[in-house]
């Protein structure tokens, strides 16, 4: 059974698997607790390159983001975000994009119930159905077969979470699970691999681990896709940085909390505390990243909400006693990203997408308060103008930064 924590205990479970990813000096930093207690979906990793998920269950309290989408919703409606609330925060064009676009889910583990928890969420929200048999929907294993991988009740709530989250924010795209043997960076990276293979543009990475000198390795081997837009979690525990968040290669996804607000944007996002970011201690720096407080790699690129305060419905009920949770992590805000990818359009043949929104810049919503931990008051830590490290360089408003 999973131990149910504080948010701030959570973070520091979460310390000693981000320890050697922190900058010099520096320790993942424990996030600020608000009024609802988590459990981590899936267990820390205990050995370097081997991964755990970014998933995040409100157990506890009562999520802001549960009066706020009761207000948007005439009917009665699961606690937590929905595709209304997303849609309407980021400026999506849910309704009309996305068509023939295939958005990849790589995770570890078999969720038997995947399709069918599926066809829950999407028929509790009114969005069309997404099937095996009608094309919209397939999971394969690592391979691209289906000799699927043992069941893990961990997993399957972080499948479920990517699962509904490319459907609240892309109604239209077709998904592809695709399960990893385990959860070793070999094994998913094999699974990011086959995502591309079969045909996604769009690849959703919700997990991350200790970074390692295996990193240019991995780099390489898994994540060099051009063409193909790849996103990845920021991570959970604060201030310190996980891989494969910080290959040069994908899209570093980072979090916020998302509220509404009686502005013209009706929203507002602030640092998520529990967000990953940093200076990356073995990738080098993409071309398209100009800041200068890190030598080498810096997380995150762009943002979406993470915070369980602020968190999503979600419907799993793989080993579970029931079906509608609420998640956060930054496990949300990844396929989130990825199926805004998808709303944009397929990439060019040869570009790399994680370039993208930083030659579109006005086109996203700059967060500039917030802190996931301790760095001297830098970017590297703090909300601010412009670029941070939290996150990024903001969160979507409309599709137009994520277009080549």
């Amino acid at each position: 059974m999973r131990r149910t924590v504080s948010l701030t205990a959570v973070a520091t479970l979460a310390t000693a698997a981000l320890a050697l990813a922190a900058p010099v000096g520096q320790a993942a930093q424990a996030t600020a607790a608000h009024g609802v207690t988590v459990a981590r979906a899936c267990a820390a990793p205990a050995k370097k390159n081997v991964m755990a998920c970014n998933a995040l269950q409100v157990t506890g309290g009562t999520p802001a983001s549960a009066h706020a989408e009761s207000a948007l919703t005439a009917a009665a409606a699961p606690s937590g975000y929905g595709p209304a609330s997303l849609q309407s925060a980021y400026n999506l064009p849910s309704a009309s994009g996305g068509s023939g676009q295939t958005v990849a889910i790589v995770d570890a583990y078999d969720d038997p119930n995947a399709e069918s928890d599926l066809a829950v969420y999407r028929a509790q929200y009114g969005l069309p159905a997404c099937t095996t048999a009608g094309g919209c929907f397939k999971k394969t294993d690592q391979s691209g077969g289906t000799k699927y991988p043992r069941g893990n009740s961990g997993w399957a709530e972080e499948i479920s979470l990517d699962l509904d989250m490319v459907s609240a924010a892309c109604p239209n795209c077709k998904i592809l699970l695709v399960e990893a043997s385990s959860a070793s960076m070999t094994n998913l990276g094999t699974a990011v691999n086959t995502a591309v293979r079969l045909g996604a543009r769009f690849v959703s990475n919700s997990y991350g681990g200790s970074e390692s000198s295996s990193d240019a390795t991995y780099d390489s081997s898994y994540f060099n896709h051009p063409g193909v837009a790849i996103t990845v979690s920021s991570g959970d525990g604060g201030y310190g940085v996980q891989y494969p968040a910080a290959s040069k290669y994908v899209t570093a996804v980072g979090g916020t909390s998302l509220k509404t607000a009686s502005t013209t944007r009706g929203w507002t996002d602030t640092v998520w505390s529990g967000a990953g970011s940093g200076c990356s201690a073995y990738d080098a720096k993409p071309s398209w990243q100009q800041d200068s407080g890190c030598a080498n790699r810096t997380v995150a690129d762009v943002s979406a909400v993470a915070d369980p305060n602020t968190g999503v419905a979600v419907y799993d009920t793989y080993g579970q006693g029931t079906g509608w949770m609420v998640f956060g992590g930054t496990s949300a805000s990844s396929p989130l990203i990825a199926a805004v990818y998808a709303l944009a359009g397929a990439p060019s043949s040869g570009s790399y997408p994680a370039s993208f929104p930083y030659a579109h810049t006005s086109a996203l919503n700059d967060v500039t308060s917030g802190s996931n931990g301790s760095c001297g008051g830098s970017y590297l830590c703090t909300g601010t103008t412009g670029y941070d490290g939290p996150s990024g360089l903001g969160t979507p408003n409309g599709t137009a930064a994520f277009t080549g």
